[in-house]
C-alpha cells in the first residue's frame, strides 16, 4: 500500500479513536472459505492453504511479539500450504530486521511460498530475498512450483511484482503446463484482469490494499492504493478465476484500521463433484 489512511472525523471521539488504534489493529480475524476449482483433481479434494500478507514490519507497530503470535495462529489452523503474498517490511532494510523476520518466519512450514510486494522493492529486494531463503521458503517470482498427490498435480505459480514492472507473466505462462488447476500468487488484486485473461489460472491471492484499513459504513474504504481499488477485499469472480484479497496483517502509518481488520485467509480447495 502506498497511500496513507486518513484519520476521519469518525475517530475523535475517544473512545473511536482508542478502538481503532489500540484494539481492531491487533484483532487478527482468520477468515475460512471453501472454493471448488473446476479443474482440481480429487487428490487435492480439502486441500487447505493459508494465506497471510503485508507483514510490514517496522519494528514499530508490528514488533516481534505481533509477527510471533501472528504465526502461531497460522500454525493453528494447520494448513497442507502457506503463502505470503508480499510486502515483509515497509522501508529501510536493515539486518536486525532480516534477523528478526527470519527468527519469526521459520516457524511457518517449510517451503512456505512467497512473492514481494512493491515496498520490498523500494526497501530491498535482494534483501527480502535473503529473508525468504534462510527461513527455508520458496521465491515464486516470475516462476510455477508443482505440487504432487497420489501422482496428481496442483500448480503453484508466482508473479513478482507488479507495480515495480518485475511481473513476468509470459515466463510463468510459458513454464505452466496446459492443464491443471493452477494458483497464481500476485501482490497488487487488480492484476486480476490481466491473469484471469489467460484463462488459466484458476484463483489469484493478492494482498496490497490492506482492505483501505478504514472501511466506512456504507461508503467503503475513502482512500486505496493504485492497483489495489478494483478488488480491495475479499473474494470476487474475475472471468472464469476467483481473486482473493487479504486485507494483511501490519499497517502503514497512520496505524490505523477501523471495519477492517488484519487478516489471516484459510482456503480448502474443492474438487469438483462428478454425477
Amino acid at each position: 500500500m502506498a497511500t496513507a489512511v486518513a484519520v476521519t472525523p469518525l475517530f475523535a471521539g475517544s473512545g473511536g479513536y482508542m478502538y481503532a488504534t489500540k484494539v481492531e489493529p491487533g484483532w487478527v480475524h482468520i477468515t475460512h472459505l471453501e472454493l471448488t476449482l473446476p479443474r482440481l483433481t480429487p487428490a487435492f479434494d480439502g486441500f487447505r492453504l493459508a494465506q497471510i500478507s503485508d507483514l510490514h514490519y517496522d519494528m514499530e507497530w508490528m514488533t516481534k511479539d505481533r509477527l510471533r503470535s501472528a504465526v502461531e495462529l497460522v500454525n493453528q489452523q494447520q494448513p497442507d500450504q502457506v503463502v505470503i503474498t508480499g510486502d515483509f517490511i515497509t522501508n529501510r532494510f536493515t539486518d536486525a530486521k532480516r534477523a528478526d523476520l527470519v527468527e519469526m518466519l521459520s516457524a511457518l512450514p517449510p517451503k512456505t511460498f512467497a512473492v514481494l510486494g512493491n515496498h520490498d522493492h523500494w526497501a530491498s529486494a535482494q534483501g527480502i530475498r535473503t529473508v525468504i531463503q534462510q527461513a527455508g521458503f520458496i521465491d515464486l517470482s516470475n516462476r510455477v512450483w508443482t505440487l504432487k498427490r497420489n501422482g496428481e498435480r496442483l500448480f503453484i505459480a508466482g508473479v513478482d511484482d507488479v507495480w515495480e514492472k518485475k511481473q513476468r507473466l509470459d515466463v510463468v505462462r510459458k513454464n505452466l503446463p496446459a492443464d491443471g488447476a493452477a494458483i497464481l500468487l500476485a501482490h497488487e488484486p487488480d492484476f486480476a484482469d490481466t491473469s484471469a485473461a489467460l484463462d488459466r489460472f484458476d484463483l489469484q491471492l493478492s494482498g496490497h490494499s490492506h482492505g483501505g484499513q478504514v472501511r466506512l459504513p456504507m461508503l467503503g474504504a475513502p482512500i486505496l492504493p493504485d492497483m489495489g481499488q478494483k478488488y480491495p477485499s475479499g473474494l470476487y469472480q474475475v472471468g472464469s478465476m476467483y481473486q482473493y484479497t487479504n486485507r494483511g496483517l501490519g499497517m502503514i502509518k497512520p496505524f490505523v484500521r477501523f471495519n477492517c481488520r488484519p487478516e489471516i485467509t484459510v482456503i480448502t480447495l474443492r474438487a469438483p463433484t462428478t454425477i
